[in-house]
């Protein structure tokens, strides 16, 4: 006859162990990645390519820039589709984007690659002028959409770029609405979300100590890389390796 008070202590201890056991930690397997300005999102495809290699699941917003509202929006949309915790990445002004969409639940993690990170009530254009200017390049439309001058965006932007490339990215660069690049933050996800950043030593666009000095006061987790504002493109395995370093830290 089976000793019934034994069996009881068993069981109660197996559930007891159940109970105390540490949860096993939900891997990030989703990647979602911004743009900023005089670009698009097609300059992720190396990068994109690195991580869905490596299991990730990569999505890329392409932001209208006609106002931090619609940016804001466009990736909320494409965060609204994943499934599971998200780490959101972004370029540039990119960075401005993702500071303020990065409050949605599901991204557990920010990713600034040569990008601004603002504060509340923050806008680029406002943190651009904080530090000397990078370059004096930058031009405007008549309908105050701002543009890099085609024969100095391949020194500025992705001075380490091949030049065919470089030269059909200042021919084919996005504009960024006037109101968009001077549109203020109104919370910013970093101060409740972990975050990393990369700074891009050899930047003629971002000013790399306004970089540095941005990533400092958010407490990100900072790597330099000797390159251009066009880092995602010219060293797509460290922008890769360094957004994978954010996703195994943030499973939960």
């Amino acid at each position: 006859m089976p000793n019934r008070p034994l069996a009881a202590a068993a069981t109660a201890v197996a559930l007891l162990s159940a109970a105390v056991a540490p949860a096993r930690a939900e891997p990030v397997k989703n990647v979602v990645l911004v743009h900023g300005a005089f670009a698009d999102g097609s300059g992720w495809r190396d990068v994109a390519d690195i991580l869905g290699k490596d299991g990730y699941t990569v999505s890329v917003v392409q932001e209208p820039l006609t106002s931090l509202a619609d940016d804001v929006a466009a990736t909320k949309r494409v965060l609204d589709l994943q499934q599971g915790p998200t780490i959101l990445v972004g370029h540039s002004y990119g960075g401005v984007v993702i500071t303020e969409a990065g409050n949605a639940p599901n991204v557990v993690g920010l990713v600034y690659i040569a990008a601004f990170i603002p504060d509340r009530g923050e806008s680029a254009v406002g943190l651009l002028s904080q530090a000397p200017a990078a370059n004096q390049d930058m031009r405007a439309t008549k309908d105050d959409f701002l543009y890099l001058e085609p024969a100095a965006f391949p020194a500025d932007f992705a001075a380490d770029v091949a030049p065919v490339q470089a030269n059909f990215m200042a021919r084919s660069q996005q504009m960024l609405a006037k109101a968009a690049g001077g549109a203020a933050v109104t919370e910013a996800a970093w101060h409740q979300k972990k975050s990393w950043a990369l700074v891009a030593s050899l930047d003629h666009n971002i000013n790399p100590d306004l970089e540095r000095s941005m990533a400092k006061r958010a407490g990100s987790e900072t790597i330099e890389v000797p390159a251009s504002h066009a880092v995602y493109l010219s060293r797509p395995d460290e922008v890769a390796g360094l957004i994978e370093r954010a996703a195994k830290a943030s499973a939960r």
